[in-house]
């Protein structure tokens, strides 16, 4: 099953007319597209799903939601450890 997850954006990087982002999740950071979420900006928080950030949420809801996936044993499939 493939979920949603909440991410903060930690940097944005213009890669020519693709705008792509360093996003946190938890303890893991990762590479997302932001070309479905323009206004995206540095702080804020975006539901990501394969490697695409697809809504930007507030920070109170990104929270709640990744400690509903934590709780469910959600995020481990979801995001794996990075690889070395």
């Amino acid at each position: 099953m493939c979920l949603a997850i909440p991410g903060k954006i930690l940097e944005i990087q213009e890669l020519g007319p693709l705008r792509a982002a360093r996003v946190q999740f938890g303890g893991i950071v990762r590479q997302v597209s932001l070309s479905f979420v323009p206004e995206a900006g540095l702080g804020d928080y975006v539901m990501v799903h394969v490697g695409f950030a697809i809504s930007r949420v507030d920070a109170a809801e990104a929270e709640r939601t990744y400690k509903l996936l934590e709780e469910m044993g959600a995020l481990e499939a979801e995001l794996p450890p990075a690889e070395a």
